[in-house]
């Protein structure tokens, strides 16, 4: 696990309001200097996820987008600018997120996650955040993330529709609990707004936050689930499942 850092003058200053807050501290703040999180597409969830954890001070982000950017993106995903169409989409993240953050270290991969890559890429972190679109990815980061025990939070959207969990190899449900195979009606383009992407990358950007300081109450064994068409909110406790091909094994 990552070793709490020391605050230099200006990370005191900077981070000051959110140091503030109860239960956080200069403590939480040096932990999230000291951490590494892997962010999986930066594209309308993972930018605002990849955005907002620059902005709270975690030290190092790995991160994986391939492609170039087209006007499509230009609606949800707010790392890439207008200047930067047909140019790779990692390296308008990079730009973008160095601007906000200079201290910031990233490691910037110019590939999606695939089973091959995710071990090389993903294998070394402190928490994964997955917002990735296509289900292979997603079982790929989940394998990563249960062989070696690393947190993964989970996190999807869908028209006005969003959900979000946080997932503890071993104490929770793993992906493959809640989807054991690819579901056949998923596709990789659907219907979605910027700020339907841009409300659930917040709020699994401070799940990150909460799991890396200690304190707070991740969404454990619960599923938030929510549609902005009519501002409903819910939680349903999940479990794992015994006959799980990805963690029943390894954690029986």
């Amino acid at each position: 696990m990552f070793s709490p850092k020391s605050l230099t003058p200006e990370e005191q200053a900077t981070y000051e309001w959110q140091i503030w807050v109860p239960d956080f501290g200069e403590a939480g703040q040096e932990k999230l200097k000291g951490a590494t999180v892997a962010v999986s597409r930066c594209g309308g969830l993972g930018s605002v996820v990849a955005y907002e954890l620059a902005a709270a001070g975690v030290g190092k982000l790995v991160l994986a987008h391939a492609g170039n950017v087209k006007p499509s993106d230009l609606n949800r995903q707010l790392l890439m600018t207008h200047d930067w169409l047909g140019k790779p989409r990692i390296e308008s993240v990079e730009r973008r997120l160095k601007e906000l953050n200079p201290r910031l270290e990233i490691e910037a991969h110019a590939e999606n996650i695939n089973d091959e890559n995710v071990d090389r890429i993903m294998g070394d972190v402190d928490l994964i955040i997955d917002c990735a679109p296509l289900f292979e990815e997603r079982f790929a980061m989940n394998r990563v993330a249960v062989e070696k025990q690393i947190p993964l939070i989970e996190c999807a959207m869908y028209d006005l529709e969003a959900q979000l969990t946080t997932i503890q190899p071993g104490k929770t449900p793993c992906v493959r609990c809640l989807f054991p195979g690819d579901p056949p009606e998923w596709r990789r383009e659907f219907p979605v707004f910027g700020a339907v992407s841009g409300s659930v990358g917040c709020m699994a950007a401070m799940e990150a936050i909460k799991v890396l300081a200690g304190f707070g109450e991740p969404l454990y064994n619960q599923m938030l689930m929510y549609d902005l068409r009519d501002m409903t909110f819910s939680k349903r406790k999940i479990a794992r499942r015994p006959d799980c091909e990805s963690c029943a094994q390894l954690f029986a």
